[in-house]
């Protein structure tokens, strides 16, 4: 016998009910489970009001069934089809680095040089295909085991580029067939680093290396750091060294010095200024760089001296810097060498010459340049200061009529600013300190969002102090959007071993300036063109609010989660911190490109979201 509710369809359907009536049911049924869907989202996806610094510990896994089936079903609701997933691009762009295509540049008739350097203009079309691993990646090692040992698999040099790099920054050991080992665990350097950094420090006046800091340095500037040994030497003394070295096909410097978890970037002497703003470094090193000073009327000279803090120095070793072979103490010549004319002129002191390595300082007194002999190389014109992203190099003096103009050794050591620096910067100290407090509670939000998956092989529960080495998998960060580099001192004040890239988008207030006199390494850039690095070399990519920030740019949102893929190392992490439209935006483009991913509800009554991301190791 029939049940009365079976009988009612029936009376209005008949026996048979049209398809186009099941259609509309089932319609029905997928518009009324996405309404659910949509309403509960603070239900689903939200976490327990705790106090402010574990709000996110409640999150544990990415790869949760729930969130996939969550994700899907916000797709369906917002009526966005499922968009393309993008595969791999060929094994012959397993170190693809956009802008820098010589063949490409000659045909356009660069020459001079120019042809090796920077040219994102000429770029075509990317392919919108992921930059895969080589077949050989391994995961690199846990920092700072990692700093000494990297896996031959990771990087595109031969083993005889190896052993027939001879100079004292690029000697290494090969320890096994697929490793290399830059020094033994007991701290014996093998290239002679340690011994060179004291005899550095006494060349200025200090009793040793360990002494840099009294002597008001905190950043270097390393031009053409070999495999990263000064560097890596520097690190261990708590200062900030970032490398740059012109793009290499194979046997590249940078990449080297990436993999072992030192800072560096991809940079060249040619034709452009560097994108670091006037007075950003304490020291400027160039140990047999390769460069030739005195070339380009002594241009090349001048963009150091750009980028070199007042009192800074200029580390110079090189035999061809001696082509008398004299010492300070010689008689004066009667003739001054090219290079030693020039320093004259941008008023630099050569403070100390010891076999082939001189050491130049930049004058801490701007009257030195209304003091010169008429004809000297003039003073830029106000206002020059204020752009250098990669504009053409300039014949004239920068930073002298700067508010910036102070000696290295009356500024404040370490991160944090007086208010009087604030003010020489234009910012509020309320403001400077309240950023500080906000990136203190973010830092250790992020942990517990992440320990439990970074650090699953040694438990912890969220609270715990971070395991010690080596269990820290984390070690290249950068952050997209740095602002203040709040971040990054937040990194510092937790001990974290990590060191940050502070990107500061070239359409953005430039604050780059106030993060470098923290003693932070930083960089401008413009987040519409490829970032000037190797594939694979950053684990953390961190970006807050740079989603809305370029939402009214010219740039391509697919072309720029493309090329932080392509810089990510697989097994990498993405955090997003933005806005509700821009997250449900991220999230679909996490998708078309495999990243695995979790949208996180602050549950602070805003509409700001956390988008966590992990990009998986594909091994094809």
């Amino acid at each position: 016998m029939r049940s009365p509710w079976f009988n009612k369809p029936l009376a209005i359907f008949g026996p048979r009910p049209p398809i186009s009536w099941l259609l509309l049911c089932v319609v029905c049924v997928l518009a009324l489970i996405a309404i659910l869907g949509s309403t509960s989202l603070s239900a689903f996806d939200s976490v327990t009001p705790i106090p402010v610094l574990d709000i996110y510990s409640n999150y544990r896994r990415l790869k949760e069934q729930a969130a996939v089936d969550y994700l899907e079903l916000r797709t369906l609701s917002s009526g966005a089809g499922r968009q393309r997933e993008l595969g791999l691009c060929g094994r012959e762009q397993e170190n693809y680095v956009p802008c820098y295509n010589v063949s490409a540049n000659l045909l356009t008739g660069l020459k001079d040089g120019e042809e090796f350097d920077r040219h994102c203009e000429m770029s075509r079309p990317r392919e919108q295909c992921l930059v895969r691993p080589p077949k050989d990646y391994k995961i690199p090692l846990r920092w700072p085991a990692g700093k000494d040992v990297i896996w031959s698999g990771n990087v595109k040099i031969t083993k005889d580029q190896f052993l027939s790099s001879g100079s004292m920054t690029k000697r290494l050991m090969l320890l096994e067939e697929n490793q290399f080992a830059f020094h033994s665990e007991d701290g014996l350097i093998f290239d002679g680093v340690k011994d060179y950094s004291h005899q550095v420090a006494e060349m200025i006046g200090l009793g040793g290396d360990s002494e840099f800091v009294h002597a008001g340095v905190q950043t270097v500037l390393d031009i053409g750091c070999g495999f990263g040994s000064f560097g890596a030497h520097l690190v261990s003394l708590k200062l900030m060294p970032v490398c740059i070295a012109a793009y290499e096909a194979t046997g590249s410097q940078v990449q080297m010095a990436l993999e072992r978890g030192l800072p560096a970037m991809i940079g060249n002497f040619i034709s452009r200024q560097l994108p670091y703003p006037t007075l950003s470094f304490d020291m400027i090193h160039c140990a047999q760089c390769g460069i030739v000073w005195d070339k380009k009327d002594g241009m090349l000279l001048i963009e150091v001296d750009r980028v070199l803090k007042p009192g800074g120095y200029f580390v110079l070793t090189s035999p061809a810097s001696n082509p008398h072979g004299s010492s300070l103490s010689t008689k004066k010549r009667s003739t001054l060498t090219p290079i030693e004319e020039f320093t004259e002129e941008i008023c630099w002191n050569l403070i100390a010459q010891q076999d082939e390595t001189f050491i130049w300082q930049k004058t801490v007194d701007v009257h030195c340049y209304k003091t010169r002999k008429h004809g000297a190389i003039p003073i830029c014109n106000d206002g020059h200061d204020s752009s250098s992203y990669y504009q053409p190099l300039v014949s004239c003096i920068s930073g002298a009529t700067s508010n910036r103009w102070i000696p290295i050794q009356n500024r404040s050591s370490g991160p944090h600013l007086s208010s009087a620096e604030l003010e020489i910067h234009g910012v509020q100290p309320e403001d400077y300190f309240e950023d500080s407090q906000v990136w203190r509670s973010a830092l250790r939000n992020y942990w517990s969002l992440l320990s439990p998956i970074i650090f699953s092989d040694h438990p912890k529960r969220p609270g715990d102090e971070d395991p010690t080495p080596p269990f820290n998998m984390v070690r290249n960060v950068m952050d997209m959007n740095a602002r203040y580099g709040g971040l990054n001192a937040a990194m510092l004040e937790e001990n974290k071993l990590v060191w940050v890239m502070n990107v500061v988008p070239v359409r953005a207030p430039n604050t780059l300036p106030l993060i470098l006199d923290r003693g932070f390494a930083g960089v401008l850039h413009d987040w519409c063109e490829p970032f000037p690095t190797y594939p694979r070399t950053y684990d953390l990519l961190h970006a807050n609010g740079l989603l809305a920030h370029l939402s009214s740019e010219r740039c391509s949102m697919m072309d720029l989660f493309l090329e932080m893929d392509r810089i990510l190392r697989p097994e990498g992490w993405v955090i997003f911190s933005d806005k509700l439209g821009a997250i449900e935006m991220a999230q679909a483009l996490a998708m078309q490109i495999h990243w695995e991913a979790r949208v996180i509800d602050l549950d602070n009554g805003s509409d700001q979201r956390l988008l966590v991301c992990q990009k998986p190791f594909v091994k094809k």
